[in-house]
């Protein structure tokens, strides 16, 4: 059997098409109807107002903390259990990330964790959703109202995710998609970012494009960035949200399988638990040891499987490090293990990996 990579993106519908009219009409830069279409579109779909896209999704993250005013002497909440974009660009901002710790049911923020960690300095809380699974976003609005803090949504990994009957990033003050090669939806690179207040969309918009003025030619009078999606990017995300339900399905039936291939083994699948839809961006499995973390991998690689850890602790990166401890993050950053999860996954494929991972703890009893 060919090799099964962790992810793989599908480039089928309109993809060839939209593209293709980017080439033929020279709209190839960050100009052309695409980008529009595109913008209109997410929103739709997601059930925002409006929507500003972006060059990837960590300068979506930056541009929407950027958007908010948030800044030096700021501080601002995240779970350390994340990837590194969401703690760099609130550092980047000149903002100081507050690491808090995870739940272990569901791998998101604790927000009992998020209460003990405030403090007069607090600007604003982070939710990241994790491997596309919600935070419990009631528990964290209402923290957010009480204290008079900022919410900001990192949907990096979750796109098609919904708390109860509501899609993600539709709760916070500003939120941000990602579209890298390896998401749901892909525009190769690329992100998107969405705000509440028409203000701070306005003020997005224009800091993503240089601070030019609506009304002056070239005239720019704010220091801003040059974060645009291109056009053709455009193109190909806009063919993607044309395929969204159709891909969330496929992925959804991914991770139904490996539920069932995988249960009765020493390990538990990642689950929804909560209200809403879990849109399985990675299908993860955390293992009941963590010394089987490695030895697992190795032999999935072996048989051409492809796999990811999860992501290690933020607070123990050597640039933001901290002699905190978060326990739960800690034991669920050992244990974790990303399968290949891509929608077009065969059963062939699928019955392969779960083979390969049931013989690694037959091989261990014997």
């Amino acid at each position: 059997m060919s090799r099964i990579p962790v992810y793989e993106p599908h480039l089928g519908g309109n993809v060839s098409q939209y593209v293709n009219e980017c080439l033929t009409t020279g709209w190839i830069s960050s100009r052309g109807q695409f980008i529009s279409k595109f913008e209109s579109a997410f929103a739709d779909y997601v059930g925002a107002r409006s929507a500003t896209s972006v060059a990837n999704g960590t300068v979506a993250i930056h541009l929407a903390l950027e958007a908010l005013g948030i800044g030096q002497g700021d501080e601002v909440i995240v779970p350390s259990f994340t990837y590194i974009a969401s703690v760099n660009t609130i550092m980047q901002s000149g903002a100081k990330p507050v690491f808090v710790d995870s739940l272990s049911s569901t791998l998101q923020v604790d927000p009992a964790s998020i209460r003990a960690a405030i403090t007069p300095r607090t600007k604003a809380v982070m939710a990241v959703h994790l491997y596309g699974h919600p935070c419990d976003m009631d528990a964290l609005v209402e923290i957010c109202n009480e204290h008079g803090l900022l919410l900001v949504e990192d949907c990096a990994e979750a796109f098609g995710t919904f708390w109860k009957d509501q899609h993600v990033g539709t709760f916070g003050d500003a939120s941000s998609f990602s579209f890298f090669g390896n998401k749901t939806i892909t525009t190769g690179e690329g992100g998107m970012v969405l705000a509440r207040d028409p203000s701070v969309m306005e003020r997005a918009r224009r800091l993503k494009s240089q601070g030019v003025s609506a009304t002056r030619e070239y005239w720019h009078d704010m220091l801003a960035f040059n974060y645009r999606m291109t056009n053709i990017e455009a193109a190909i995300g806009l063919a993607q949200l044309e395929m969204a339900d159709m891909l969330l399905e496929k992925k959804k039936n991914v991770a139904e399988f490996y539920s069932r291939r995988l249960s009765g083994l020493p390990l538990r699948t990642h689950d929804f638990s909560g209200e809403g839809k879990h849109s399985y961006w990675m299908c993860s499995i955390i293992l009941n040891d963590a010394a089987d973390r490695d030895p697992l991998r190795k032999q999935l690689a072996e048989q051409e499987i492809e796999t990811r850890p999860f992501f290690p602790m933020a607070h123990l990166m050597p640039h933001c490090a901290t002699d905190q401890s978060f326990p739960v993050g800690e034991d669920l950053s050992l244990k974790g293990v990303n399968l290949p999860s891509y929608p077009d996954l065969n059963e062939l494929q699928l019955n392969h990996i779960c083979d390969t991972i049931c013989r690694y703890f037959d091989q261990k009893k014997s």
